[in-house]
């Protein structure tokens, strides 16, 4: 059924923060496109774990916080990085093991950072940047700042220590921290019922005493509005609090073909895609009258030639010089 345009949400919005949802779900998944085509021609070292059909939840909420908010993010960690503002050309060079990545070419798809622009890095461990992100609002608090801090998981990473003690810690400290789970139902392989007996990973946050949201991951402005609310909180001092976005991965765990592994059904698959979050941001647009189709195919073509630029100047870029190989490095 068809909402009406006075009666959705979005008709609340100011119309350039929907344009910037648009925008950098656009910029997501064209950088996330290409670089896949790039690791399955060959043309790209090692594994990338695609963001594509998240994209909403990484631009709903970065589009709420500020340039010193922080955030923390996972080994499917590509789109957070694009929404929060990096550099394509450092982080395509970064893909291909190039100097001119952010690390130099030392880290590779699953240990991008950008300090200068809050994100604090990837990390392939699960659940491995959550205890950062809190460390991070600990740091703000200690400092007197009242940035928020952001980290970002999957289901899976609930199951884990890390995520338990840092709750904890952020709701006993009243830390300024939003905990995002990016809810995709599956911990790499295995289906959510498989490995936890509760329906709502947010159910989890009322253990440690916070508060907690469930979201469609799949509409932008819906996240863009719990998040919001959540960073507003988080900012004006009132503690931690849970986002839980229930979203789905369009490709398998790494790459796009995958490994063949016979987890997901196609109907499943493609009963997702029918939701894509940006075929519906952009209809909802259009039909609001908040932007032409040919602005819509503007957005698509001037991000293409910005992803071809960024691709061109990594291929460009030397590699790493050997005689350098243990700079930066801290254990052998």
């Amino acid at each position: 059924m068809t909402v009406p345009a006075e009666q959705d949400p979005m008709s609340g919005l100011p119309p350039d923060v929907v344009h910037d949802l648009h925008r950098r779900m656009v910029r997501i998944r064209l950088f996330e496109e290409e670089a896949g085509k790039l690791m399955e021609a060959g043309k790209m070292p090692g594994f990338l774990h695609l963001y594509v059909g998240q994209e909403a939840v990484a631009a709903g909420v970065m589009t709420t916080l500020r340039a010193d908010d922080v955030i923390t993010s996972t080994h499917r960690g590509h789109g957070h990085a694009v929404a929060k503002g990096a550099d394509l050309r450092y982080m395509y060079a970064e893909l291909f093991g190039k100097q001119t990545g952010y690390c130099k070419g030392r880290g590779g798809s699953m240990h991008i950072n950008d300090l200068s622009i809050g994100m604090l890095g990837a990390n392939g461990i699960v659940g491995g940047g959550i205890p950062h992100a809190v460390g991070a609002a600990l740091a703000a608090v200690y400092k007197g700042h009242d940035s928020v801090a952001v980290p970002f998981f999957g289901d899976g990473a609930t199951n884990i220590g890390a995520f338990h003690e840092s709750a904890n810690l952020a709701a006993v400290l009243q830390l300024p921290v939003v905990f995002v789970c990016e809810n995709n139902g599956y911990a790499e392989f295995t289906p959510q019922d498989r490995h936890m007996l509760i329906k709502d990973v947010a159910d989890r946050a009322a253990s440690y005493g916070m508060p907690a949201d469930i979201v469609d991951g799949m509409d932008a402005v819906a996240v863009y509005l719990a998040a919001k609310r959540l960073v507003e909180r988080a900012r004006a001092g009132e503690g931690p609090a849970m986002l839980e976005a229930k979203t789905y991965r369009f490709y398998d765990h790494q790459g796009v073909k995958g490994l063949r592994i016979p987890y997901r059904t196609q109907e499943e698959i493609d009963s997702w895609k029918e939701r894509d979050a940006i075929t519906a941001l952009e209809q909802r647009m259009t039909s609001a009258g908040l932007a032409a189709q040919q602005e819509l195919e503007k957005v698509w073509s001037d991000t293409g030639e910005e992803i071809a630029a960024a691709i061109q100047f990594a291929e460009d870029s030397p590699d790493p010089d050997p005689a350098h190989l243990l700079d930066n490095v801290y254990t052998v």
